[in-house]
């Protein structure tokens, strides 16, 4: 599956963006899908899934503010981010993958033999 972002970009704290992902193929049903980050200096994080029954799950940090969502024609994925704040800046990441991302707490990166990585796109929030 090829993936590739777009969407991101620089907006001030308090503003919104819209990240799509576009895939090569068709994703419903078949992947976990989300999306991971990497701010500088900090270690990557998980911040939203989707299962493969399309139930959301979120990390703490964007809960309330960002939403997961896709669409099955286009195999497009989406994050809604609202609300944003300076410590969303980083490079953002769409991934599909054929384990779960998100167990209890803690998210799973997919490696290169158990899913699939967009290439990134970076998303800068101002104070």
């Amino acid at each position: 599956v090829h993936l590739v972002e777009s969407g991101g970009g620089s907006v001030q704290a308090g503003g919104s963006l819209r990240l799509s992902c576009a895939a090569s193929e068709k994703i419903t049903n078949k992947y976990w899908l989300g999306w991971f980050r990497q701010a500088p200096g900090k270690e990557r994080e998980g911040i939203a899934q989707l299962d493969r029954a399309d139930r959301p799950a979120y990390a703490d940090s964007v809960n309330g503010r960002f939403t997961i969502s896709k669409d099955n024609p286009t195999n497009t994925l989406y994050l809604q981010m609202n609300a944003l704040k300076p410590e969303d800046t980083a490079m953002y990441w769409c991934v599909a993958g054929v384990y779960p991302l998100k167990v209890g707490d803690t998210w799973y990166p997919p490696g290169n033999r158990s899913g699939y990585w967009g290439q990134g796109t970076q998303v800068t929030v101002s104070s």
